[in-house]
């Protein structure tokens, strides 16, 4: 897939796409990565991408010119383009599936005080990571980015991705490794059983736990399949 992101600052995603599992997907030709600074699209010889809004109010506003005829130059037929906006949908694990399916994600990364609220009907979707402020744009851009490009099949190794938290609406399961015993803090025992069937159980419980504890608000969604239900019942009857 492609990834395009219109910015104000391309500099700071460069790291990024260089670097670990996104950086191997993108250098394997799994993803490619477009970044368009919105600034070269301006008319005036001051390449001004903002101005102060009207009816007055603190902050600059983001002009709809540049902006606008940045994304025409990279839409296509196959593009679905995105804006980050806090009055956006909330980008979830389910969202980046979602995204991991386009052919041609855009990304429109918000700036200043917000956009010229004629851009939005250029949109296919607003996306919010999150209820808080941001600077602009370009940190939600790099999270969405990474969530999607890590989906995609040949950046994690066969498999990797299935268990991990959120992907089937629970927190993954606590993780070990070496040594067993640190301090006297030791590694639960079933981990070192080599009996991979009671590893299963005891993997799908503590997920079960885990996400109850620390996000009831996704045990309470979750909808226990019937391993889940015989795991559960045979583990408080032995508590």
């Amino acid at each position: 897939m492609k990834i395009t992101i219109l910015t104000l600052f391309p500099e700071m995603f460069e790291d990024m796409f260089r670097t670990s599992v996104i950086g191997r997907a993108v250098e394997k030709g799994i993803a490619e990565v477009e970044l368009v600074q919105i600034r070269d699209f301006t008319t005036d010889k001051h390449r001004h991408v903002d101005d102060t809004p009207f009816g007055g109010g603190k902050g600059m506003v983001m002009k709809c010119q540049p902006v606008l005829d940045a994304l025409a130059s990279v839409r296509t037929d196959d593009s679905y383009v995105i804006m980050t906006s806090p009055a956006g949908n909330r980008f979830d694990q389910q969202k980046a599936h979602e995204f991991a399916g386009k052919d041609h994600l855009v990304i429109l990364c918000g700036h200043y005080e917000g956009m010229d609220y004629r851009i939005n009907s250029h949109v296919d979707e607003l996306v919010s990571i999150g209820d808080y402020v941001l600077t602009g744009g370009e940190l939600p851009a790099m999270v969405m980015s990474d969530a999607v490009i890590r989906l995609l099949k040949g950046s994690l190794a066969e498999g990797s991705a299935e268990e991990e938290s959120h992907e089937n609406g629970l927190l993954e399961y606590p993780q070990y490794t070496q040594p067993a015993d640190y301090n006297g803090d030791r590694v639960p025992e079933v981990l070192l059983s080599g009996n991979h069937a009671r590893i299963r159980e005891w993997r799908i419980l503590q997920s079960l736990r885990l996400t109850e504890k620390m996000r009831p608000d996704l045990y309470e969604k979750h909808e226990l399949t019937d391993e889940e239900q015989k795991i559960l019942k045979k583990a408080e009857k032995e508590d």
